[in-house]
């Protein structure tokens, strides 16, 4: 059902006209565990003042908004990311699409990405304080704290999810920011898994490193966001 939708949505983008004064890539926009899309306001009225139309920025709302140890990258979870990523598809005139996820949704959106063979019509994915690595905070897998975030599908450092992400690359760019001082991926007190900060990304063009926490950087980089996909 996910192939034929996205190759419907790609017919369509070939037989269309845009309607749009300039031709970019449509945006997907993923918030993090627990979190919802308003999170990223910043982002979308950067976006907006720099001419982009609302019908081209979309924002998946996924997960549980009360349980945190509840979600994880497999299941409920993954649909409204994959819905969204070819709902933009479908309207973008460039037949690519930008995608940003913040926290777990930035593994989220590369776990959709590689599952459904979305790599080629990715150009830019930023990884915004994402655990790439895992978090030691959900400890090593199999012997990691026993929620869904932190289990096989979830965050803990080795786990077979995270093993399969490994060397995989997610769009024509890819950008990785990160903080030193962020509260949830360096919650351990150790920000590093293998010699490597977690939210830097395999293969990444570029990294960037803010002196904020883990909520700081999605909220007060809307502008180098905006910066890298342009």
């Amino acid at each position: 059902m996910t192939i034929r939708r996205l190759l419907g949505a790609l017919a369509l983008l070939a037989f269309s006209t845009p309607a749009l004064s300039a031709c970019r890539d449509a945006v997907v926009l993923v918030h993090g565990n627990t979190g919802k899309p308003a999170d990223f306001d910043n982002t979308y009225v950067e976006l907006r003042a720099r001419g982009y139309a609302a019908g081209e920025i979309f924002r998946p709302n996924w997960g549980s908004k009360t349980c945190a140890a509840c979600n994880d990258h497999r299941g409920s979870e993954e649909a409204p990311v994959l819905d969204a990523m070819i709902d933009a598809l479908a309207v973008s005139c460039t037949g690519k699409i930008d995608v940003i996820g913040h926290s777990m949704g930035a593994t989220l959106a590369a776990k959709q990405i590689a599952d459904n063979g979305l790599r080629p019509m990715v150009r830019d994915f930023i990884g915004i304080a994402g655990g790439f690595r895992g978090l030691w905070s959900c400890g090593v897998y199999p012997f990691n704290v026993a929620t869904s975030t932190c289990a096989a599908w979830g965050l803990s450092v080795g786990n077979p999810f995270l093993g399969n992400l490994s060397g995989k690359r997610f769009g024509d760019r890819v950008y990785s920011l990160k903080s030193w001082t962020d509260q949830i991926v360096c919650a351990s007190g150790v920000c590093t898994v293998g010699g490597i900060h977690s939210s830097s990304i395999w293969n990444e063009n570029a990294s960037f490193t803010f002196a904020t926490g883990h909520f700081g950087l999605l909220t007060g980089t809307a502008v180098r966001q905006v910066d890298l996909i342009q």
